[in-house]
C-alpha cells in the first residue's frame, strides 16, 4: 500500500512509540492495580494459593526447633524414645512441607495462565482496534514482543512472583519469632546484618528496574529487525546484501547483549554480597554463642538450631532478590503491555452513527484534503462523484494519489479537510461494519493467511458454502488451478500465500471479493501483478459483475480502462483530467501522454 509522504525510519533510530503523550511514567501502584484486574476473576484460585502459603510458612521454621528441641530434650537425656518419636514428627513436618509446595507451585501455575491468557486476548483485541496509522510507525515485530516476550514475563511474576513473595516474608517473620522465642541475645546478632541487606536490596531494584526496561527496549528492537529481514529475504538476497543486514544485526544484538551483562553486572555483585553479609551473620553467632558456651549460659541445641536458622533466614532473603528480579522484569512488560493497551490511535466509532444498508445514489468527494505526514499534502482540494451502477477509473502516475483515495474511502485513514459522503452520508458517521459490507476492496498487494485455499476463500464469508466458493472460482477462473493443486480447495497456503505465484494469489483475492459480494467493488492495481493471460481471463470474468456494480479502479495498465464510464486522471494529488478514453485522447493531455508512454507503436497514429 502506498502512502506517499510516509517516511522510513533506520532501526537505529527508533524510540518506543508506544509511549504514551501525558504519562511520563507508570508508577508501580498503577501496573499493579492493572494487573489485579487479570487476576481478580481467579480470586479462589489467588486466595486458595495464599492460604496455603501462609498456613505451610510455619512448616520450614519449625525443623530448626524441632532440631533444638531434640537435641536439648532427648539426646543430652538419652531418651531414645522420645527422640524416635521427635523424629517421626520431624518426618511429618518434612512431608508437608513438601506437600504444601506442591499445592502452592500448581495453584500459582494455573492462575498465571488463566490470567495471562485473558491478557493475551485483550492484546489481540486492542490490536484489531488499532489504526491503520499505529502500524505505520510501530513494526510488527516490537508488538510480536509485547504479546510474547512481555506477556510470558508477567506469566511467570503471576506464577511464581506474588504468592511466593508472601510466603517468604511469613517464613522470614515465623523464623523471627521462634529465634526470639529460643534466643534473643543471638536473635538480635543476626538482625544486626539486617540494615546492611536492606541498603543493598534497595540500591540493587533502583539499579536493575532501569536495566530491565533497557533489556526489554532492545529485545523489542532485535525482533522487529528480524521479522523484517525474515519476512523480506527474497529482496536481501537479491540485492546481495546479506552481509550488510548482517552487520546491521550484529550492533542491534551486541546492544541487547550489552544490556543484559549489565543486569548480570548488578546481580554478580548483589548475590555475593548476600551471601558474604549471611556468612558474617553464622560467624558472629558462632562466635558470640561459644563465649556463652564458656559461661554454661547457653546449650548445644540452640546453637545447631541457630546455625540452621541463618541459613533458613537468609533463604528467604535471597528468594526475595530472584522473586525480585522476576518482578521487575513484569513490571517493565506491564508498563509497556498497558501503555499499548491504553494506545488512543483507534479506529474511533462515530458518536452519532448512521447505518447504511445499501449503495443507492452517489459517492461524493467534496473538496477533500489528506496527508500521511503533518502538511505534507498527498489529496489537494479532490472534489468527485461516483453514480450508483457506474464503472470509474482512476489513473496517473506513481504518488499521484491514487491508492489514498481508497484508503479515505475505506476509512483506513480519516480525511483532514472536506467532506466524503455515500448516498448524503457523511463518511465519518458510518460504522466501520456498516461501511464494509458495502465496500469490498482487492488490493495490490495481496495478503493470505496461513490455512487451506477454502479458508482463504472464504474469509469475509465464513459461512459460505462449497457450492458457492466453486461457483466464484469458476467465474474468476480460479478453478483450472486449484483443482490442479494437491488436495484442490483443501491445498494448504504458507505464509502470506508462498508457493503460489502473484498471478495465482492475485485470482484468489479476487474470488475473497466477489464471494463478499461488495455492492462498491475496488480493486487497487487487482490486475498489476499478473500475466496477460491471466489479465485477459480477469477482465473477461469482471465484466459481466461490473454491469450491476458500482467500480472504482486504481490502474497503471490504460489498456484495463479503456471502457470504463469515465476516467479520472491524478497528478500530485489533484485531478487534471476527466472524461471517457475517446475524450481524454482526443484533449491531447496528460491521460494522452500516458497513453502513448505505454503505447509507442501507435505515437504514428497520433502525430500530425
Amino acid at each position: 500500500m502506498s502512502n506517499g509522504g510516509k517516511t522510513a525510519r533506520g532501526f537505529e533510530q527508533q524510540k518506543d512509540d508506544l509511549l504514551l503523550p501525558g504519562r511520563k511514567g507508570s508508577t508501580d501502584r498503577y501496573i499493579i492495580s492493572r494487573l489485579l484486574a487479570y487476576v481478580k476473576p481467579y480470586k479462589r484460585l489467588l486466595f486458595s494459593a495464599i492460604a496455603i502459603t501462609l498456613t505451610g510458612s510455619v512448616l520450614g521454621p519449625l525443623r530448626p526447633y524441632i532440631t533444638k528441641l531434640a537435641i536439648d530434650d532427648y539426646v543430652a537425656q538419652g531418651n531414645i524414645n522420645g527422640l524416635a518419636l521427635i523424629s517421626l514428627v520431624l518426618l511429618g513436618i518434612i512431608l508437608l512441607d513438601g506437600l504444601k509446595q506442591y499445592a502452592a507451585t500448581y495453584l500459582t501455575q494455573l492462575l498465571g495462565q488463566k490470567a495471562v491468557l485473558n491478557l493475551r486476548m485483550d492484546i489481540f483485541r486492542h490490536l484489531q482496534k488499532l489504526s491503520i496509522k499505529f502500524y505505520d510507525r510501530n513494526p510488527a515485530g516490537r508488538l510480536i514482543t509485547r504479546a510474547t516476550n512481555d506477556v510470558e514475563a508477567l506469566n511467570e511474576m503471576l506464577s511464581s512472583g506474588v504468592v511466593t513473595i508472601i510466603g517468604d516474608i511469613m517464613q522470614l517473620l515465623f523464623i523471627v519469632i521462634l529465634m526470639f522465642l529460643i534466643d534473643w541475645e543471638l536473635t538480635l546478632v543476626v538482625l544486626s546484618i539486617l540494615p546492611l541487606m536492606v541498603y543493598a536490596t534497595l540500591t540493587f531494584k533502583n539499579k536493575v528496574r532501569k536495566a530491565f526496561q533497557d533489556v526489554r527496549g532492545h529485545l523489542a528492537r532485535l525482533n522487529s529487525f528480524f521479522q523484517e529481514h525474515i519476512s523480506g529475504i527474497s529482496i536481501v538476497q537479491l540485492f546481495d546484501r546479506g552481509n550488510t543486514e548482517y552487520k546491521k544485526h550484529v550492533a542491534i544484538n551486541r546492544e541487547y547483549r550489552d544490556a543484559n551483562i549489565k543486569t548480570v553486572f548488578y546481580f554478580s555483585v548483589y548475590y555475593p554480597l548476600i551471601e558474604l553479609l549471611s556468612s558474617v551473620a553464622a560467624g558472629l553467632v558462632i562466635w558470640y554463642s561459644g563465649v556463652r558456651m564458656f559461661k554454661g549460659d547457653i546449650t548445644l541445641g540452640i546453637v545447631i538450631s541457630f546455625v540452621q536458622y541463618i541459613w533458613l533466614f537468609f533463604r528467604p532473603l535471597q528468594h526475595l532478590s530472584d522473586r525480585f528480579n522476576i518482578l521487575q522484569t513484569a513490571l517493565a512488560s506491564s508498563d509497556r503491555i498497558f501503555r499499548l493497551l491504553e494506545e488512543k490511535d483507534t479506529v474511533e466509532e462515530p458518536e452519532n452513527p448512521k447505518t447504511i444498508e445499501s449503495f443507492r445514489d452517489e459517492i461524493a468527494f467534496n473538496n477533500v484534503w489528506f496527508a500521511y505526514n503533518s502538511n505534507n499534502w498527498i489529496l489537494k482540494d479532490i472534489s468527485l462523484r461516483v453514480k450508483h451502477g457506474e464503472k470509474v477509473a482512476i489513473v496517473g502516475a506513481t504518488g499521484s494519489g491514487k491508492t489514498t483515495i481508497i484508503n479515505v474511502l475505506s476509512k483506513l485513514y480519516g480525511h483532514r479537510k472536506g467532506s466524503i459522503t455515500i448516498d448524503g452520508v457523511e463518511l465519518s458517521r458510518i460504522p466501520e461494519q456498516s461501511l464494509r459490507k458495502v465496500v469490498g476492496v482487492v488490493m495490490q498487494d495481496v495478503f493470505l493467511f496461513s490455512g487451506t485455499i477454502r479458508e482463504n476463500l472464504s474469509f469475509g464469508r465464513p459461512g459460505v458454502s462449497d457450492k458457492e466458493i466453486r461457483n466464484a472460482a469458476r467465474i474468476v477462473g480460479a478453478d483450472r488451478f486449484i483443482e490442479k493443486l494437491p488436495g484442490s480447495y483443501e491445498y494448504r497456503v504458507n505464509e502470506n500465500g508462498s508457493g503460489l505465484s502473484a498471478g495465482q494469489k492475485q485470482l484468489v483475492a479476487f474470488v475473497r471479493a466477489l464471494l463478499y459480494n461488495p455492492e462498491i467493488l475496488v480493486l487497487d492495481e487487482a490486475t498489476s501483478s499478473v500475466d496477460t493471460e491471466t489479465e485477459q481471463l480477469i477482465e473477461a470474468a469482471t465484466a459481466q459483475l461490473m454491469k450491476n456494480r458500482t467500480s472504482i479502479i486504481i490502474a497503471h495498465r490504460l489498456s484495463t480502462v479503456q471502457h470504463a464510464d469515465r476516467i479520472i486522471v491524478m497528478h500530485k494529488g489533484t485531478i487534471k483530467e476527466s472524461g471517457s478514453h475517446q475524450q481524454l485522447l482526443a484533449k491531447k493531455g496528460l491521460y494522452y501522454k500516458l497513453y502513448l508512454l505505454q503505447h509507442p507503436e501507435k505515437m504514428h497514429l497520433h502525430t500530425g
